[in-house]
């Protein structure tokens, strides 16, 4: 066997059965051994011109004695793995020194020596080492010219070609570039390390220059990672800059990220006074002894300031100790800029910023021809702040020097950090220009883009450079006999292209592919069906290509009406609107101007839709017709200030929803005015103005980009209302009506690592600001030791955490560890939308000794600071709260006690029904229902509203108590003055479709599947294992769904608020969801009448008391616990067009909503479905096409195992 397939094995053998060790540093070694300028030197270089002392590589050549014997010392000592002494031996390192021609000389001497030491020894590794490089490639020397790079990539890369061939040909087992400053030089160094030595294994290790977790050119640990991953090094580490102590929460990072093996060889602590390091070897030990017993590495060892001393107790520290277990982590799509961009379910869709593109933007052409490239990166700065994802960068112009331009704008905008923290797309129709920007970008982009239009060769040749350099890949649907423009080419060429890729080891998830959109509307009739083809395309190319993702310059659509932005905004918002439904995951836009679908006028929208779907032979006609009437004489559009008209609240909430900054102030003003306090303008308008914003973009009617421009609305609202505020309180203060009995203190909040969301923590601020607590906002994104650290150097008294999305609940965990790692003693608190009390009580709080507390919202984190700063009352919080957490987690400690069936022993234990008769409705389709609440109310069940104010007893038995009549009798006087007053409306849609059972999945005949789940607890004797499945029959039968809603709910309680009258507005709420199961109840009526029981006649306690034929079972509920299948019935009933939504993690809008599926079968009835085993779930990932990570994440409560 080839001696580098068996080193590679059986280094592979000893990180997988323990801790490996890694020697320490050269440098204190070479410095300690008392060398003169004679032994640089030697015999070697007696006149050469330059001053060779302080040059350790060339010792290789001149002492190798000196060299083996810091080797033998390091391998005595307890060293695994040796490096070579060659971490300057480059033809650019050793340029200061004149030593170029002695490069090849100094790496190859240097690994015969360490591989003479480790063979000396046996069972030992060398490591070649190579080291960062004197300059970067992502940074200028020269302030002044902030474009200037002092070296190229080829010029890099050619230096560590010559580097790494030499250490090849010496015998290293594996490469080690370490010390990264700049991913970008390590990209140089990974290619010629897979261009000249590509069998031996990758050690890639970054240094982390300060406590802000950055490289020195700026990335985050995860953005790095994202960088490098695709080069699939065995190992990935820290190593350099700063002690283990400092390094620990970046190494914790990245053992999070990494699915490989994790390494740290710190320095001997930080640097003292005179540049030399006092760490003990005692103290270094005892340090990287933690990271090991908390699972953190699978190698360890050191840098500066190290010596075999510190290898010695490093290595009794790591004997024994079971090695870090390298996780299965799901594929995922990640890019980087200096921070990183993941794309994932919650994602939403991918802006890509399109302005700085000389082909679109004639300003931008202008000012890249005209060298005015500050203006440029200005451009640039706007996409950032608009809401742009990735930021797409042309530069195909006739008259420039595209690469040049291409280097200079790269370059420039990777000093802009603002700009520099996204991912570019580097775009270009030559692949000359591709190349050269992939050697401008440290962070992971995207190349836009190759095709199959010269043949297959050339495009596996252009995908496997692409893949050298980590990036991902725009593929268009072009081949060889040009542009796809129907649907079946589409989907053809795009299946081709993904096979081909795949084949050669690229990564789906990093592959998106650009079905081509085209021109609609332009007069030639063979361009009508463009846009339908590529609506029409969009699924089957996801469900052809998995993983691959969807993208499409959404500007193209409208270029026959270039020059009027009011029918171009609203084709483009209408397209994207539909597109994303049906898979689109990301666009080539103007992430500043974008019409919010909601808006577009009735009679646009419908000339719009007609050209989109092809649906009239003269739509381009009136759709032009339009145009030219909204064109009139002039482009420009005609702004509309009717709006002004309105009431104040009105008009906050026309801003926040339109993103209008230039009247907030004065209308804020007018606000404060009209307003008690300061504080209610922020709790009444302006969050009823944010309801609406949530509600359209849930509904995918606003885009994150808009999104982001509301909350800057909000933003500078608060911030006039502030001072005001201010005044209030001091006010207070000198009239002595503080309120010191609330106890004043101190909160650190943030959001965390990995969520942009802020606006909830925010609001959340305000509120505890008005009630003297001083507030410490650290604003989003923010990594543990940043919070933890401002928490002990401000003297906090209480940590506030903030997250909408559900890996941030991953995120808190981390950061209650990291405080029980520390000693810290300050109460937690948690909060925001996928948080809650379960998840806080079992997965939180275990982490951390301290008092963790889930807070709902808002309204209640007064109480609760107020509580856990009063030593009187924060000992009784503790215990009740503690107490209640451990009755969380006994309950779902109990859920996995009893065995389970495996899944084939459930099915084949399936509940069996008789489909002799088979009903069929008196249509198929969906119907829009708009009941009358009086109808509604006739049916509500009066039982669950005392239920929820928590009086028990039924209806209309509970009449009897006078607490219950009170209670009966103000909420009915209230539900008359909703009635009378219009303040709730009901809207829903019900349908039925011809569907069928295929094993556990309900079937729509040319729709979409939903996967049911079965219980698998065992069951009695003749007690079958049910699942939803059972009652539709294998062929012919049919499948009906509903969603309704009722709306005003929100608004009216809001108005409550203001007024200080919670009693009226949590009883408004509680009438909405009453009426909602109401309605619920009226759409099940209707089924049974137009499907199998024409005459049915109830009487209302058969309704509640559910006697009756046929059920209607909740996606996310007990008989089909999985909530992300909601999407896929809003889908089919067009809920979105009745103002209802689904949030990011699949709950209902508004919140009295209620959603289902309708079944006939006379057997059907509910049940839970209760605890699965892994099986089931790994079964029902693959049905619904999703990896089991995905699938665990929703069905957490019902998995009878923990996952991996």
């Amino acid at each position: 066997m080839d001696r580098t397939v068996t080193s590679h094995n059986a280094l592979r053998e000893l990180l997988d059965g323990r801790v490996a060790v890694l020697d320490g540093a050269w440098g204190t070694m070479l410095q300690g051994a008392g060398l003169t300028p004679a032994d640089y030197r030697g015999d070697l270089l007696p006149d050469h011109t330059h001053d060779v002392t302080g040059d350790p590589d060339l010792l290789n050549l001149t002492r190798p004695d000196v060299i083996l014997d810091v080797h033998r010392r390091y391998l005595a000592a307890g060293a695994d793995i040796t490096t070579t002494n060659t971490f300057t031996a480059t033809s650019i390192g050793q340029a200061d020194y004149g030593l170029q021609h002695l490069v090849r000389d100094m790496n190859l001497r240097g690994a015969q020596l360490a591989r003479q030491a480790a063979d000396e020894v046996g069972g030992k590794f060398v490591a070649g080492s190579i080291g960062p490089l004197n300059v970067t490639l992502s940074l200028s020397p020269r302030v002044e010219d902030p474009a200037y790079r002092a070296v190229t990539f080829d010029e890099v890369h050619a230096a560590y070609v010559e580097q790494i061939r030499a250490l090849a040909d010496g015998g290293v087992d594996l490469l080690l570039i370490e010390t990264i400053f700049d991913t970008l030089n390590a990209k140089a160094a990974i290619a010629a390390a897979r261009d000249v030595a590509p069998d031996l294994p990758l050690w890639i290790s970054v240094a982390i220059v300060d406590l802000s977790g950055r490289t020195l050119s700026g990335q985050t640990v995860e953005a790095f990672w994202a960088s490098i991953e695709q080069a699939k090094p065995l190992i990935v580490g820290v190593n350099c800059s700063m002690g283990a102590e400092q390094l620990r929460p970046h190494v914790a990072e990245l053992s999070r990220l990494a699915g490989t093996y994790v390494a740290c060889h710190p320095n001997a602590g930080l640097p003292n006074a005179f540049g030399g390091y006092d760490e003990t070897p005692e103290e270094t030990s005892g340090l990287l002894a933690e990271f090991i017993s908390s699972g953190l590495v699978n190698v360890v060892g050191g840098c500066c300031g190290t010596s075999p001393a510190h290898i010695a107790l490093i290595a009794a520290a790591a004997a024994g100790q079971p090695t870090r277990e390298v996780p299965e982590l799901a594929p995922g799509t990640r890019f980087s800029g200096l921070e990183p961009f993941s794309i994932g379910p919650d994602t939403g869709f991918v802006m890509i910023g399109e302005r700085t593109n000389v082909t679109g933007s004639a300003k931008f052409r202008r000012l890249i021809e005209s060298g005015d490239h500050q203006k440029a990166v200005d451009v640039a700065l706007e996409q950032v702040r608009g809401g742009a994802n990735l930021l797409d960068v042309n530069m195909d112009a006739d008259l420039l020097d595209s690469e040049r331009a291409m280097t200079t704008f790269l370059n420039l905008i990777a000093t802009e950090p603002e700009v520099a923290r996204i991912p570019v797309m580097i775009d270009s129709s030559r692949w000359s220009v591709l190349e050269t920007g992939l050697k401008c970008v440290q962070g992971k982009g995207v190349v836009n883009s190759i095709s199959l239009k010269e043949g297959e060769e050339p495009f596996l040749a252009q995908a496997r450079t692409i893949l050298s350099y980590g990036a991902g890949v725009v593929v268009m649907a072009f081949d060889e006999q040009g542009q796809a423009d129907t649907t079946e080419r589409k989907v053809a060429i795009c299946a081709r292209a993904y096979d081909l890729l795949t084949g050669i080891g690229f990564p789906a998830d990093d592959i998106i592919f650009d079905p081509n959109v085209l021109a609609v509307a332009t007069g030639i009739s063979e361009h009508n069906g463009y846009a339908k083809n590529f609506l029409d395309a969009l699924p089957l190319i996801k469900e052809r290509c998995p993983g691959a993702h969807i993208s499409g310059g959404i500007s193209n659509l409208s270029f026959s009406f270039r020059g009027n932005d009011v029918v171009r905004e609203a084709m483009h918002s209408a397209f994207l609107f539909h597109a994303v439904q049906l898979g689109l995951d990301m666009g080539i836009v103007n992430a500043g101007q974008l019409a919010v679908y909601e808006n577009i006028p009735a009679d646009l929208l419908e000339l719009v839709e007609d050209v989109l779907f092809d649906r009239r032979e003269d739509a381009t006609d009136r759709l032009v017709a339009f145009a030219e009437n909204v064109k009139g004489s002039g482009t420009r559009r005609v702004v509309d200030l009717s709006w002004r008209e309105a009431p104040v609240a009105q008009r906050l909430s026309h801003a926040l929803v339109h993103g209008v900054v230039d009247f907030i102030e004065e209308d804020t003003e007018e606000a404060r005015q009209a307003a008690t306090r300061p504080l209610d303008v922020i709790e009444g308008p302006l969050m009823d103005g944010m309801k609406i914003v949530g509600d359209l973009f849930g509904a995918g009617k606003m885009f994150l980009p808009q999104v982001v421009k509301s909350a800057r609305v909000m933003k500078r609202s608060v911030a006039y209302l502030e001072p005001f505020m201010d005044a209030e309180r001091e006010a207070d203060r000198l009239a002595g009506r503080a309120d010191t009995a609330r106890g004043q203190g101190k909160v650190v909040m943030a959001t965390v690592k990995g969520d942009v969301h802020d606006i909830g923590k925010n609001i959340v601020g305000v509120v505890l600001g008005c009630n003297n607590y001083e507030v410490i906002d650290l604003g989003v994104m923010v990594p543990a030791s940043v919070i933890l650290d401002t928490a002990v150097t401000e003297g906090a008294d209480a940590i506030g955490l903030s997250g909408l999305i559900t890996p941030s609940l991953d995120e808190m965990v981390t950061v209650a560890a990291e405080m029980q790692r520390r000693g810290l003693k300050l109460p937690l608190l948690v909060g925001g939308a996928t948080t809650s009390k379960q998840h806080t009580a079992v997965r939180i709080a275990p982490a951390y000794d301290g008092s963790t507390v889930h807070v709902l919202d808002a309204s209640r984190v007064v109480g609760v600071v107020s509580d856990l700063m009063n030593p009187d009352r924060a000992a009784e919080l503790d215990a009740d709260n503690r107490a209640d957490q451990e009755r969380l987690r006994e309950q779902h400690a109990n859920r996995s006690q009893t065995p389970l069936l495996d899944l084939a022993r459930a099915r084949a234990n399936r509940e069996i029904v008789s489909f002799d008769d088979l009903p069929v409705p008196v249509f198929t389709g969906v119907r829009v229902v708009e009941p009358d609440l009086a109808e509604l109310r006739a049916m509500i069940d009066w039982t669950f509203l005392f239920l929820a104010w928590e009086l028990k007893g039924k209806y209309p038995a509970i009449l009897e108590r006078p607490e219950a009549r009170e209670l009966f009798d103000e909420a009915n006087t209230l539900l008359d003055q909703i009635i009378a007053e219009g303040s709730f409306t009901a809207k829903g849609a019900y349908g039925y479709w011809p569907a069928h059972a295929d094993g556990d999945d309900l079937v729509l005949d040319g729709g979409p599947r939903f996967a049911m789940l079965r219980q698998q607890t065992a069951k009695p004797a003749g007690r079958p294992n049910r699942s939803l499945a059972d009652y539709l029959a294998p062929a012919g039968d049919h499948l009906g769904g509903f969603a309704v809603a009722i709306h005003g709910a929100e608004q009216l309680a809001a108005r409550y608020e203001a007024d200080n009258d919670d009693y009226r507005a949590i009883m408004v709420k509680a009438l909405a969801d009453r009426l909602a199961e109401a309605f619920a109840e009226h759409i099940h009526l209707k089924a049974r009448r137009d499907w199998y029981e024409p005459d049915a006649q109830p009487l209302l306690e058969d309704l509640h008391a559910e006697r009756f034929r046929g059920i209607r079972p909740a996606l996310g509920y007990p008989a089909s616990p999985d909530h992300s299948q909601k999407g896929d019935l809003f889908a089919l009933l067009g809920a979105g067009e009745l103002g209802m939504g689904l949030t990011e993690t699949f709950a209902m809008t508004p919140a009295a909503s209620v959603s289902g599926l309708l079944f006939a079968h006379p057997d059907a009835k509910y049940f839970t479905v209760g605890r699965i085993g892994r099986d089931q779930a790994e079964d029902y990932a693959e049905r619904r096409g999703q990896d089991l990570t995905e699938v665990e994440r929703w069905l957490r409560p019902n998995l009878g195992y923990e996952p991996r």
